[in-house]
């Protein structure tokens, strides 16, 4: 134990250095008092690659994943993601370190999914396959609603843009150059089983891809349209090349395109709507603007430039994704691939895995809007995909999402059709809902294979992680049982809720995988990392400590608090044994901040009076892990739909959903001086007074608040959170 407390001390005293901060060479400067100013889109596009950065050294050739996030041209949570392409079927399909160019897409969420419709422009002849351009970052720009980069090898300065179902491209030419335009009608990120493009007149062609959904567009030039060239190397490969008459001259080419997932005359009238009557320059500004009002919504003095830029590009990349698929005229396509109008905008799933943790309440505090579009998204999509709410992953967190957003507030939305929804999750097994429901529901944990050296990258059950999420799913459902006055099903998810201590073994303080007969699993390494095995995406040190309602009970595992300390302290000092994993980076000893599954653990301290060893923890991770690599622009892992970018955000202004689905937040040191969040309209305020990293005080609107925790509801009244450290 001496041991142990001694390495703990060192470990906190290097922390504590190293806080003073490390520079970001790419940083914006702002140039004015906009915060837009401040976001750099590029963060999070790198992809770590030194031993000191990862943890490992690099044996396999596969790159890491990184942040897998996208530069290009955006308004919040949008249909339209118009960003380059420098890799298919590599996450947002941008990687900092590439050097060429396949060409502009338009949908992207971070992963290996979307990149709609690729175009590009081109000069000369072209085949299907040879059309790809160098291009070099010192040529290149990235902002908020606008992307621009020259390629080397047309000599053509690109010029993007957007609206929330629109895209706009300019493309500058050499003068004596005929323009043209390469569309990669078979490529995207998907397997594109169909795909069309036509003339609709002089100055307009329109057609569609089929892969990862069906998307129309619409698009229109300033330049006459001389024919459209269907060039095909073998049956693979094929482009669809427009070329553009009388073009040589100095006037750019700009294409306006409409999209949607409904028809192509929807597309058309999205354009309409959008765009068509509007300038580029009117186009990114009204962008520009979207995105200033969003971000000023939380307002921070004090702090350095390097943290309000991470702060800002962090809060940015939070409201990228869930992504609109409705048209202005309220239509979308729905599950069943009838085109249908029920009054609200239509958005895709959120990552449910990732983003229930923080990122869906930071959007339900910003845009409440939005949010209920998206509850009402994920209700009609349950009803007509045989009656479970939509899950990712594990569990069926948009239990937490429904709890954590009424709760809230958040009530322009039919609750009781989430709840019957929510209850087929928890109590119907079947195709679309918990797996491994059925033994869940008959012992209270889910059994994994008894086997032996597994490899990492293998698929089983996650049966640890799924038992210990799935009790936390019962239990925000239960709260909405409360809600709703449902006493019996409130009783027994209540009591599941705490089947999270049956995969507990007291033997080793770890959750611990379980074999049919109940007996553990024998081939146990708490440090070795498992892809699916007993854990999702983690070791068993990352699986430690998940019970975020219900933290006390957690505990009392433990023979005491000072056996939970040793057990934070050897997690945060342990070393990574060099295991090379793609999907986890970013150590604190054994502490991976690259993946989700540990992201609520530092808070543990506070429950055992350790609240300073928590915030020594926290800080080093907003310092080190949000800028890394040899450009400063690499994440400690992947974004996953903005829930890392969340975590930062909370953090940085002094507040985290430790428990989501409970209306209230734990307090932490900001990183600012002064916060102004404004909440639905009545702000609120956060001021840090010392400089210490231990919280000594805490008062909102002059009186002292109890314990760590303040509600959703003491924040709406819109007064002063006074944390005091020394």
């Amino acid at each position: 134990m001496k041991a142990i407390s001694l390495i703990m001390k060192t470990l906190f005293i290097a922390l504590i250095a190293l806080n003073v901060g490390c520079n970001s060479k790419t940083k914006p400067q702002p140039s004015d008092d906009k915060l837009t100013s401040y976001v750099n889109p590029l963060l999070g596009t790198a992809t770590l690659w030194e031993p000191e950065d990862l943890g490992y050294e690099r044996k396999i050739e596969e790159r890491t994943w990184g942040a897998e996030v996208f530069p290009g041209s955006s308004v919040p949570n949008a249909m339209v993601q118009l960003s380059p392409v420098t890799q298919f079927r590599s996450g947002a399909g941008y990687q900092y370190e590439d050097s060429v160019i396949y060409g502009f897409s338009h949908t992207s969420k971070g992963h290996w999914n979307l990149l709609h419709v690729p175009m590009l422009p081109v000069t000369g002849t072209v085949t299907a396959t040879d059309y790809r351009s160098s291009y070099s970052h010192d040529n290149e720009t990235a902002r908020p609603g606008y992307y621009q980069v020259f390629l080397n090898r047309y000599n053509i300065n690109a010029e993007l843009t957007s609206t929330l179902r629109c895209a706009f491209h300019k493309y500058t030419f050499q003068s004596d150059d005929e323009k043209a335009l390469l569309v990669n009608v078979k490529r995207s990120n998907h397997n594109v089983r169909d795909w069309d493009i036509q003339r609709v007149d002089d100055y307009a062609f329109t057609g569609m891809q089929d892969g990862g959904g069906k998307i129309y567009y619409y698009a229109t030039s300033n330049y006459p349209i001389d024919s459209i060239e269907y060039v095909k190397d073998d049956e693979r490969n094929e482009v669809a090349v427009v070329h553009f008459a009388n073009s040589k001259g100095s006037k750019s080419l700009e294409l306006k395109i409409g999209f949607s997932f409904v028809s192509a005359e929807n597309a058309r009238i999205n354009l309409e709507k959008e765009m068509l009557e509007k300038s580029f320059t009117q186009v990114q500004s009204e962008a520009d603007s979207t995105w200033e009002e969003l971000l000023s919504k939380i307002t921070v003095e004090g702090g350095t430039e390097r943290e309000k830029s991470l702060f800002y590009s962090c809060l940015y990349r939070s409201f990228l994704w869930p992504a609109l698929r409705s048209d202005v005229n309220y239509e979308y396509t729905d599950e069943r691939g009838q085109v249908v109008n029920n009054g609200f905008h239509k958005y895709t799933d959120p990552s449910f895995w990732d983003d229930y943790r923080n990122k869906l309440i930071l959007m339900g505090m910003l845009s409440p809007d939005v949010t209920i579009d998206v509850l009402k998204s994920i209700i009609d999509k349950g009803e007509k995909t045989g009656g479970y709410m939509p899950t990712f992953f594990h569990g069926d967190h948009a239990s937490v999402f429904v709890s954590g957003s009424y709760l809230r507030g958040i009530k322009d939305f039919d609750l009781n059709r989430a709840y019957e929804l929510l209850l087929q999750n928890a109590f119907v097994p079947g195709r679309g809902g918990r797996p491994y429901l059925d033994e869940y529901m008959e012992r209270g944990w889910i059994a994994e294979k008894d086997t032996v050296n597994v490899p990492t990258w293998d698929e089983y059950k996650g049966a640890v992680t799924k038992t210990v999420e799935y009790a936390y799913d019962d239990y925000a459902i239960a709260l909405i049982a409360k809600e709703l006055g449902d006493e019996e099903n409130y009783e027994v998810l209540m009591e599941r809720s705490d089947n999270y201590k049956k995969v507990f073994d007291p033997a080793t303080g770890f959750w611990r995988g379980r074999i049919d007969d109940g007996s553990w699993i024998e081939d146990f390494d708490p440090y070795y990392p498992y892809y699916q095995y007993m854990y999702r995406e983690a070791n068993a040190w990352n699986a430690l400590f998940f019970a975020p309602h219900d933290p006390e009970g957690m505990l009392e595992l433990y023979p005491d608090h000072k056996a939970v300390e040793d057990k934070l302290d050897s997690l945060f000092s342990e070393p990574w044994r060099g295991y090379e994993v793609h999907n986890m980076t970013g150590f604190i000893g054994n502490y991976c901040h690259g993946n989700q599954p540990g992201h609520s653990i530092p808070y543990t301290y506070y429950f055992i009076d350790e609240q300073k060893k928590s915030q020594i923890i926290l800080d080093s991770i907003m310092n080190h892990f949000y800028d890394m690599g040899a450009e400063k622009l690499a994440y400690a892992g992947m974004d996953d739909a903005g829930e890392m970018s969340a975590w930062y955000v909370f953090n940085a202004i002094g507040l985290y959903t430790y428990s989501p689905a409970d209306p209230e937040y734990i307090v932490t040191v900001p990183l600012f001086d002064k916060v102004t969040f404004d909440l639905h309209g009545k702000p609120f305020t956060i001021t840090r007074k010392g400089s210490g990293q231990k919280i000594a005080d805490i008062v909102y609107g002059n009186q002292p608040l109890k314990g760590y925790f303040i509600t959703h509801e003491q924040l709406q009244e819109g007064k002063e959170l006074i944390i005091t450290t020394e």
